[in-house]
């Protein structure tokens, strides 16, 4: 069991990015994203369960027990200077892990936001885990990202749909607990025509940190970071040199 892929290793980076995937995604979906860091930063994915090489495990019903076992997982890459990127759903989870860091006084160097809107602001979630494969589908396709050819093949539907039915029903199980902002300076990406969070709803990060936040819109739907991946990557890399 890995909780986290590099698909680059790079010994002697002064600074780790570890990265956790939208919905239905994996850590593959930040592979080609090593080619644009500089030599100093070493990328790591998040690899949730019950896919890739994790296929079968169960995923957790709520974000806190994901949070505990990513958590412990990542402790031994903290003895350097690291931040976190999540998209989507990832954009939770990192949020949470980063709560449990900043409680054992180990804190990220930044935490980066992508196509979220601000946990305390998310409200109550449609329940698509629910979803038939039809309405499923519709719902993939509205949010636009996935290669939704590869469902036409009964066979993918059934490998794919159980751990993207898990993902959706950690996020509609999932409640913000109040509490302190994070002292970690958080940066907020999102696509200007992104259905899911208009630019104004990712500004509200901004309440969740005491630190400094940015916020930066692209061009581009939910998944905007696919045909924006080098500007993104850009983006990241400058935020992480102030």
């Amino acid at each position: 069991m890995s909780w986290l892929n590099c698909f680059h290793p790079r010994p002697r980076a002064t600074t780790r990015l570890i990265c956790f995937p939208h919905a239905g995604g994996s850590a593959t979906a930040y592979r080609d994203w090593s080619a644009l860091l500089p030599e100093s930063v070493e990328l790591y994915g998040v690899q949730l369960p019950g896919r890739a090489d994790r296929f079968g495990e169960p995923m957790p019903e709520h974000m806190s027990t994901l949070v505990d076992s990513l958590t412990e997982a990542m402790l031994p890459l903290l003895d350097r200077r690291f931040a976190l990127f999540g998209h989507s759903m990832g954009a939770v989870g990192a949020y949470e892990v980063t709560r449990v860091l900043e409680a054992r006084g180990i804190g990220p160097a930044k935490l980066f936001v992508s196509g979220a809107t601000a946990p305390h602001e998310a409200g109550e979630r449609r329940k698509v885990s629910g979803y038939d494969d039809a309405a499923l589908l519709a719902e993939l396709s509205r949010l636009g990202g996935t290669e939704l050819e590869i469902f036409a093949h009964p066979v993918m539907r059934e490998i794919i749909f159980p751990y993207v039915r898990g993902d959706f029903r950690l996020l509609e199980n999932y409640r913000h607990r109040p509490g302190p902002p994070l002292r970690t300076p958080v940066s907020a990406l999102v696509g200007d025509a992104d259905p899911v969070v208009a630019p104004a709803q990712a500004k509200a990060w901004e309440t969740l940190t005491a630190s400094d936040f940015s916020l930066t819109v692209f061009p581009g739907d939910h998944f905007y970071l696919q045909p924006q991946r080098a500007r993104v990557v850009a983006e990241i890399v400058q935020r992480l040199s102030t």
